[in-house]
């Protein structure tokens, strides 16, 4: 059964989608821990991210630092920090946060309500500070 990553990456299930290419998927992650914080998956479907490929794997991290310096571009931040956790999703990804201090990548802390207003706009502000 696809998970909900490859049901969002096929559009079967909405998105606040940023970018993405033949490899991967950008997009907000809808229970923030900070605005801006985005969630990069392989479009390959594999649970856990260290039996990715070789090709997949530096491709992830290749498309994870595009998408950091637009989300620092866009939201103020002095870091975007990566986390990879993986145990709720059997579907690798990488969560994209930006960070002010350590306790913004604290994925016990209560997490951010924003509008769908709000996501659709950080969304496309994010996407239009994406290098070329």
């Amino acid at each position: 059964m696809a998970t909900i990553f490859t049901k969002i990456i096929k559009g079967e299930i909405p998105s606040y989608k940023i970018a993405e290419n033949e490899y991967c998927y950008a997009f907000l992650d809808i229970s923030p821990l900070e605005k801006g914080h985005t969630l990069v998956v392989p479009k390959q479907e594999v649970d856990y991210i260290f039996d990715l490929d070789d090709k997949t794997l530096c491709e992830l991290h290749l498309f994870s630092k595009r998408i950091a310096k637009a989300i620092q571009k866009t939201i103020p931040c002095p870091k975007v920090g990566m986390a990879v956790i993986g145990l709720e999703i059997p579907h690798a990804h990488i969560h994209l946060v930006p960070l002010h201090e350590v306790g913004d990548l604290d994925f016990k802390r209560e997490k951010k309500v924003l509008t769908p207003e709000d996501f659709k706009a950080i969304a496309a502000n994010i996407a239009s500070n994406l290098e070329k």
